[in-house]
């Protein structure tokens, strides 16, 4: 069995969203038992990340590194038509991932104990985001 569906999320702006509810609901309606999930980020501002979703304050300091790494100075960039957080967005997403594989074990995804599926946002104001959902057996 193979399926896919399109889901969209409109962000609150910077940082990370949990989309793992959204995503293992998804997965628990296409009743397939065992099977890998592809995730795929159809956005160059935006990317994926599997953490840890017990302590909110990982999600704090994730962001604060990323804040720290990329500088949102325009002065350092040629590419900014868009705004000063333009070519930021674009090189965190570089440094993360646009994809993500989960295996799906009894119905379910086969995430650790404290693991949580995020869509990160990368650019100052909300955006919609799609994500394609893409499910084998």
């Amino acid at each position: 069995m193979h399926t896919q569906d399109t889901i969209t999320l409109r962000t609150r702006g910077q940082g990370l969203h949990d989309i793992t509810r959204q995503v293992a609901n998804w997965v628990a309606d296409q009743g397939v038992r065992t099977g890998l999930l592809t995730i795929f980020c159809q956005h160059t501002s935006a990317s994926l990340t599997i953490q840890e979703n017990a302590d909110p304050d990982v999600q704090a300091d994730l962001e604060t590194f990323f804040r720290r790494l990329v500088k949102e100075d325009a002065a350092l960039y040629r590419h900014t038509m868009e705004g000063p957080d333009d070519m930021p967005a674009h090189i965190r997403s570089a440094l993360t991932d646009v994809s993500l594989s989960i295996p799906v074990a009894n119905g379910r995804l086969a995430l650790g104990s404290w693991q949580g599926v995020y869509l990160f946002e990368h650019r100052f104001r909300s955006h919609t985001r799609r994500l394609i959902l893409d499910l084998s057996s």
